[in-house]
């Protein structure tokens, strides 16, 4: 109720200031451990039936902050006093980044739906290690999702993202290669089957390298855009299997601007999320289920505001979920209340554990 009144003024300002203001209120509040004990007691579900162990991970809940809106890094502390269980931030590129030209975040109300083009805006990675080493870090973990600056060359790509990978492998309990964002030019062409099998063999050695150098295996996932064609989709999880990927995100934003209600903003260029996204995803993670057998980790993001819309990736595959959008309209206690929605419906069904419905309607 509280978040309704304040989601109107925040939707009368420009969508990229509300963002701006929301991390600046963010940062005061991880600042104030009081306040952030309250939140935390406040948001938090507690119930075994929803934790579960995925690469090795434990995870309170399925319900995980996408990347995308703790850019830089800063913030992630103060995120998870809401309830959530993981934060991945970023996406953070070797050197600082203005992203691209403003306006550049749209909101389509109608649709619940947003537009963006950031980007990559962010402060770089050291910026955000400085960051990890003077923030205590949450009971949950915490993800890094990694680009490459905007002009970085496809063919020098790997050396972008084996830099964040080297820079931050201290302080991410998992990272993310992000080679599907529409919102720098030539990215999405990393995810063609040669280039990605080069990046991944690059990046992973590099991993292996670091697990032996620190005793401490961190998962590496890769994020996929939902604009493939299933041929596409299948040769990207075969290599990306094949590579020794240890998960797949499905999926980024979308390019599609199909069955959107009217609005001045529809023909804005950038990546699509949030509701007009929710069945394409579900597809996907329920393709990508059958395709791994089951046997690779997935995380499914797109269009999820409810304990129902969660609850139909996790049938579909998804070990894990993750939101965005959905905060954006739902404010931020979007994490409790996907929690406990679902745990009405293993409730209702009977259900003693989300583990027991992962990959459970994939016909």
């Amino acid at each position: 109720m509280v978040y309704k009144s304040l989601r109107k003024l925040l939707f009368r300002m420009n969508a990229e200031q509300a963002h701006t203001m929301t991390i600046r209120g963010l940062q005061v509040m991880q600042s104030t451990p009081k306040i952030s004990k309250f939140i935390q007691k406040r948001f938090t579900i507690i119930d075994k039936r929803l934790e579960s162990t995925v690469c090795g991970l434990s995870f309170p809940n399925p319900v995980g902050l996408a990347a995308g809106f703790d850019k830089h890094a800063n913030v992630y502390h103060g995120l998870s006093a809401f309830g959530f269980g993981f934060v991945e931030v970023g996406t953070l590129t070797p050197r600082p980044q203005v992203g691209n030209p403003k306006p550049r975040l749209f909101r389509l109300i109608e649709d619940e739906a947003i537009i963006n083009r950031m980007g990559f805006n962010n402060h770089g990675i050291e910026d955000a290690k400085n960051t990890f080493q003077a923030l205590s870090k949450p009971n949950i973990p915490i993800g890094i999702n990694l680009g490459k600056n905007k002009d970085t060359p496809n063919e020098q790509a790997s050396s972008d993202y084996r830099s964040g990978l080297m820079s931050l492998y201290d302080y991410a309990d998992y990272f993310v290669l992000n080679v599907s964002s529409p919102n720098t030019e030539g990215l999405r062409d990393l995810q063609h089957v040669d280039a990605l099998q080069k990046l991944l063999t690059s990046v992973l050695s590099t991993r292996d390298e670091l697990l032996k150098e620190t005793s401490s295996y961190r998962p590496v996932f890769l994020k996929i855009a939902p604009d493939l064609s299933l041929e596409q989709m299948k040769d990207i999880i075969q290599t990306a299997i094949k590579s020794g990927i240890d998960g797949i995100i499905a999926t980024n934003t979308t390019i599609s601007r199909e069955n959107l209600h009217p609005s001045p903003y529809t023909k804005e260029s950038g990546g699509l999320s949030g509701r007009p996204l929710t069945q394409k995803s579900t597809e996907f993670v329920r393709h990508i289920y059958h395709i791994t057998e089951g046997k690779t980790p997935i995380i499914g993001v797109g269009g999820i505001f409810s304990g129902a819309d969660a609850y139909e990736k996790i049938c579909a595959g998804a070990n894990l979920i993750q939101v965005y959008t959905g905060m954006i309209y739902e404010g931020p206690g979007i994490a409790r209340k996907i929690n406990t929605e679902l745990l009405a419906i293993l409730e209702e069904k009977g259900v003693h554990s989300l583990n027991e419905i992962v990959g459970s309607k994939t016909s």
